[in-house]
Order: structure tokens, then C-alpha cells, then sequence
């Protein structure tokens, strides 16, 4: 159990900066944000790493 968040690509999340990396779920597979970003399609916001 716990709480799903979910990110559309405008509102992708920015780890420390631009320094680390979140890993989103989305309908193309999983990946980073910046390949998310790129792709313009948003997920579920699986960790972050920094």
C-alpha cells in the first residue's frame, strides 16, 4: 500500500536540480523523466535517485 502519484510531462518532477533522476511507469514503458519529457508523455512516478 501506499500513494500513487502520477505526472503529466509539463509537471514532470526535477530531482535536486536537474542533478538526479526520477523513474516513471508510463503506457510506453519505464523511464527516466528527461525520456519521458522528450516523448511528451507523462506516468507514475515509480522512485527518485539522487
Amino acid at each position: 500500500p501506499g500513494l500513487r502519484k502520477y505526472t503529466g510531462y509539463k509537471d514532470m518532477p526535477r530531482v535536486i536540480n536537474g542533478l538526479g533522476i526520477a523513474i516513471l511507469s508510463t503506457s510506453k514503458g519505464v523511464m527516466t523523466d528527461k525520456e519521458a519529457s522528450d516523448l511528451k508523455i507523462g506516468g507514475e512516478v515509480l522512485c527518485y535517485i539522487y
